[in-house]
């Protein structure tokens, strides 16, 4: 199978992620919950990768890194914890349903969200920011790069938008985290939200998030921490003010060997190599007859992604066809990014998503160019 839905999880995982788990299967404890060997191993390496997702992302405290099961969880817990009824948000068309569904959970309980349109070609209208302002908003909530069609929001230029509004700024850095450099205070960013089993090639059931120093965030979850256990409330210090219950130690200890994968080959390489090959299969795609090829490929910089449409051909269709005729593994449908497809014109057809990572080739690239060549053809 040759695997291009990196987009969705990474499925080759640096050698060493394995390694770190089955060794953590078989001698950690509970961080936290005693003061055993076992416990202080698992102690020390979910603190090791506290300090290096910390790094990479450019927040400047360690306990302020964040550990969650994904994602979807920590904007959740950011989003929820930091806005509420009264509050403005404004967000964008390109969001993923981890972020549209909490902000319209939100709007349910009283509170406003506006959305800066995209175009029909994707493109974010950057001017709709000023324009959606209120006296009352609160909270810029957006995507560092659409998992629809990889396209790049030049989150510099809104985390200025935000600094200079006094607005908080949560990143969903989902398809980023990784791939592009982020940097927390350089780019005035409040709370960064990221998976560990994307970009950053760690285990399924990891993730979290980074916040800035002086932000209080309720909550979303209380109960067990191994500290203040007289306490009736959830205890105010971070990390364990967002961490109820046992964190996936197991899953960390494959994490932090993904994360020091990523610090000795080097965040440019790998990503100049996801998007060589992505920008090779979108040549070798983008003139074939009947084949549309969305969002904007001319930026310099993108996520390794390119989606596709084969004349009026549903987009499973076409996804089955690719895996199994071609042994092509490719995400179809919707992409849970429904105001993208609506905003596209894909939403009854829905989209065939092709996505990289540093352990695929340029010959898996080929091979998967030449099915999409061989369908076109037919559907002529």
């Amino acid at each position: 199978m040759i695997y291009l839905d990196n987009a969705a999880t990474t499925r080759t995982k640096p050698p060493a992620v394995a390694q770190a788990m089955l060794e953590a299967l078989s001698s950690y404890g509970n961080c936290g919950r005693g003061g055993h060997e076992g416990a202080l191993s698992a102690a020390r390496t979910i603190y090791g990768t506290r300090e290096k997702i910390a790094a990479l992302l450019g927040c400047p405290r360690a306990d302020h890194a964040v550990f969650t099961a994904n994602s979807t969880q920590a904007l959740n817990i950011a989003i929820s914890g930091l806005l509420g009824p009264g509050d403005h948000i404004l967000s964008t068309d390109l969001e993923h349903n981890s972020v549209l569904r909490p902000l319209y959970r939100l709007r349910e309980a009283g509170a406003a969200v506006d959305f800066v349109p995209a175009g029909g070609d994707g493109r974010l209208d950057y001017g709709a920011f000023e324009a959606l302002l209120r006296p009352e908003t609160k909270a810029v909530v957006c995507t560092h790069a659409s998992n629809l069609t990889g396209d790049v929001v030049d989150i510099g230029r809104v985390g200025r938008f935000a600094k200079e509004h006094g607005l908080l700024f949560i990143l969903d850095a989902s398809q980023t985290a990784g791939g592009l450099p982020i940097d927390m205070a350089g780019q005035h960013i409040d709370v960064v939200c990221f998976t560990g089993h994307k970009g950053l090639m760690g285990p399924q059931g990891t993730g979290g998030l980074c916040l800035r120093e002086g932000l209080d965030i309720r909550p979303f979850a209380v109960g067990g921490t191994g500290v203040q256990s007289y306490s009736e409330t959830q205890p105010a210090e971070y990390p364990t003010r967002l961490e109820a219950g046992t964190l996936n130690g197991h899953g960390l200890a494959g994490l932090s060997a993904a994360l020091d994968f990523l610090a000795e080959t080097g965040l440019e390489a790998v990503h100049a190599h996801e998007d060589a090959l992505a920008r090779r299969f979108y040549q070798a795609v983008r003139d074939l007859p009947g084949v549309r090829v969305y969002g904007d490929h001319t930026a310099p910089v993108r996520a390794p992604i390119v989606t596709l449409n084969i004349g009026e051909l549903d987009s499973a269709e076409v996804s089955d066809e690719l895996a199994e005729r071609f042994g092509v593994a490719t995400r179809p449908g919707a992409h849970c990014a429904p105001r993208l497809h609506r905003a596209l014109g894909t939403a009854g057809q829905g989209a065939v998503r092709f996505s990289w990572s540093c352990f695929n080739t340029e010959a898996e690239t080929d091979a998967a160019a030449e099915a999409v060549a061989v369908l076109a053809r037919e559907a002529r």
